[in-house]
């Protein structure tokens, strides 16, 4: 049997993905694995117990992922399960950039009572006046899950796209119409953009990706829009240039810093947050555990290779270990040594770090384990029956 851990409210259809091996559990000390969406787990003790946590959801910035791979946890997300929910609500927020509405809306509350409403409206709709998105050019930074649907919905809409990702993948590049322009430099898409959208990761190459100087690079009266991570632009910046330089900013991370300031339109963190979006997060995140603690195969993890293998033998073996030369003849030599048949094999690396997977043609393991545990380049072992 395996225990999970549930943090927050998961969907419903997520958990019955769940067989009858598993037993949902609230006591840390036995769960085998974790599925979280937005609970923080940086204080939380990583038992020994545990192998793996999966987040329903896209970013795994509420995991302590680092810690996770010293001891050799697998940690899973859900990449393209809240795509549709997120491509949508930035439409939402294009149309919100070109057109007043949201000031539009503010105006008309304040209507109430009164019985001259329809000739007010008619004699003062000219104030919030906007601009159609036909003929308009829009920038997509990050051409992943969410990205290349953005830019492909851009078109229907009749606008001039480029799209700019210079780590692409080739499964990517097959659902990214041909009618998107591709930049080559980020440069010429903050020139060319009138609407720029962001859809990249967090990290220390793209953090204030949109600062002072990219601003100045950009179209007078430019709307930005950030769905993807709040420490992507500066709010200084934003603040300082929007309406001037910048024409709205619409982002999905409110912060003190953006309350309140005109022409800046902060939606409370909704991008997945849609029912359908929660159970397709679930569901997948509820398959990535299962296939990782029955067979061993890792799927969408953020922290370990990627590798998948049908099995093939009586008993299956998974080493988590450092990335360096030798390993798998080290491996190998404990193995044969006590005549453990290997039937099938796979090595992947991610880094510093590489997994082997070894199916065995054999009813036991002679202490193979103990003595696979005890090399020191080797961070965790786990046998899959």
């Amino acid at each position: 049997m395996y225990n999970i851990r549930l943090y927050n409210s998961i969907a419903k259809n997520g958990i019955k993905q769940f067989s009858e091996k598993y037993n949902i559990v609230e006591d840390e000390t036995e769960e085998d694995a974790i599925l979280v969406r937005s609970s923080n787990l940086h204080s939380m003790v990583l038992e020994d117990n545990l192998k793996a946590i999966a987040r329903a959801g896209a970013g795994t910035n509420n995991i302590p992922i680092e810690k996770c791979t010293e001891k050799g946890i697998a940690v899973f997300n859900t990449p393209g399960a809240n795509a549709n929910a997120v491509k949508e609500l930035v439409m939402v927020g294009l149309l919100m950039s070109a057109r007043p509405l949201y000031e539009a809306l503010k105006w008309t509350s304040t209507l109430d009572g009164r019985d001259d409403i329809e000739e007010v409206v008619e004699r003062e709709k000219k104030k919030f006046k906007g601009h159609e998105l036909e003929g308009r050019n829009i920038g997509v930074i990050g051409l992943g899950a969410i990205g290349i649907k953005v830019a492909n919905l851009a078109l229907e809409f009749g606008m001039n796209v480029y799209g700019y990702d210079p780590f692409i993948s080739v499964d990517a590049a097959w659902n990214l119409s041909r009618n998107i322009k591709r930049a080559t430099d980020i440069n010429e898409l903050l020139k060319n953009s009138d609407y720029i959208t962001l859809h990249l990761p967090l990290n220390e190459n793209t953090k204030h990706i949109i600062n002072n100087d990219t601003i100045s690079q950009m179209k007078d009266g430019v709307h930005i829009l950030n769905f993807a991570r709040g420490g992507l632009v500066d709010d200084d910046a934003i603040i300082e240039n929007v309406g001037g330089k910048v024409g709205s900013y619409v982002t999905d991370f409110p912060n003190k810093k953006l309350a309140g300031v005109n022409r800046v339109y902060n939606i409370p963190h909704l991008g997945a947050s849609t029912f359908e979006s929660e159970e397709k997060c679930a569901v997948m995140a509820a398959k990535e555990l299962m296939e990782y603690l029955e067979n061993g195969n890792i799927i969408n993890s953020v922290n370990m290779p990627n590798a998948y293998m049908e099995r093939s033998g009586k008993i299956r073996i998974g080493c988590f270990h450092k990335n360096v030369v030798g390993m798998i003849s080290k491996i190998s030599d404990i193995l044969t040594k006590r005549k453990l048949n290997i039937t099938n094999l796979i090595n992947k690396s991610r880094g510093e770090y590489a997994y082997t997977l070894i199916d065995l043609d054999s009813d036991g393991l002679n202490g193979a384990v103990e003595e696979l545990k005890e090399i020191d380049e080797m961070i965790r072992v786990q046998v899959y029956l």
